[in-house]
């Protein structure tokens, strides 16, 4: 069985004291079935690393950039989430690729550094309300894979985590159906079996994301192919966040 991944993405929210005390609270329960990961702003990510030390918390960023240190004002290399004590970063998220204009191709690019640096990576994939009504849904999904994915093999795949978010559910109260997430996730990972192999397919993680929240995620993470949970604004709050990660647990057994 997959073991399940509960991700927070904290999204440009906080401040210094806010991050390491939200960090904190989840943390005292960050153990057990369920791997608990938390993606605070950038300017908090050491205080954060601190103040999690110890526990089975672990911290990741929402972004980096995929050259080596160097002439890039503004930018975070993989090397320096590393140095700071990060194990995983987003990459793709719906609004880098819709409000940032980021290609598939930057994202593969962005992957790629990810993992040579020893980095797990969390490719965010999905489709916008038209283009589900649309019936676009698996094209979208099968272009944003292929384009992610390129020229990464199944060893570099080991630790990459897909994310479906479908974007007409981010942060809208709407949320995809348990039967909806199954269909795309269940889609995500025949596309992988038929892109890498069976093998690969059942050991990929697939985290639904999309307006997770306490009274929906056991029956969405109760789903077959639904191995967890990318959550947006229900991570900000402990009182939010730690049910989702229960419900994990729940289901986990």
């Amino acid at each position: 069985m997959r073991r399940p991944l509960i991700a927070g993405n904290w999204k440009m929210n906080g401040s210094s004291a806010f991050a390491v005390s939200l960090a904190r609270e989840i943390a005292a329960e960050a153990a057990g079935a369920v791997d608990v990961l938390i993606c605070p702003p950038f300017p908090y990510l050491p205080a954060v690393v601190a103040a999690v030390n110890g526990s089975a918390e672990k911290v990741g960023a929402q972004n980096a950039w995929h050259e080596p240190p160097g002439a890039f004002t503004g930018e975070i290399s993989m090397d320096m989430l590393t140095d700071v004590g990060c194990t995983s970063v987003l990459v793709g998220h719906s609004e880098r690729r819709h409000v940032l204009k980021e290609t598939d191709t930057l994202i593969n690019a962005k992957i790629k550094a990810a993992r040579a640096a020893g980095l797990q990576a969390i490719l965010c994939v999905g489709e916008l309300l038209e283009e589900r009504e649309a019936g676009q849904m698996s094209a979208v999904l099968d272009t944003q894979m292929a384009g992610g994915l390129a020229g990464i093999d199944e060893q570099v795949l080991a630790d990459v985590v897909i994310a479906y978010e479908p974007v007409w559910a981010i942060g809208t109260g709407r949320t995809a159906s348990p039967a909806q997430a199954q269909e795309a996730h269940a889609h995500l990972r025949n596309w992988l079996r038929t892109r890498y192999n069976p093998a690969a397919s059942e050991r990929t993680r697939i985290l639904y994301g999309g307006s997770v929240k306490a009274d929906n995620a056991l029956e969405l993470l109760q789903q077959p192919d639904v191995d967890g949970a990318l959550v947006g604004g229900a991570s900000l709050k402990a009182a939010s966040f730690l049910p989702i990660v229960r419900a994990g647990c729940q289901v986990a057994g």
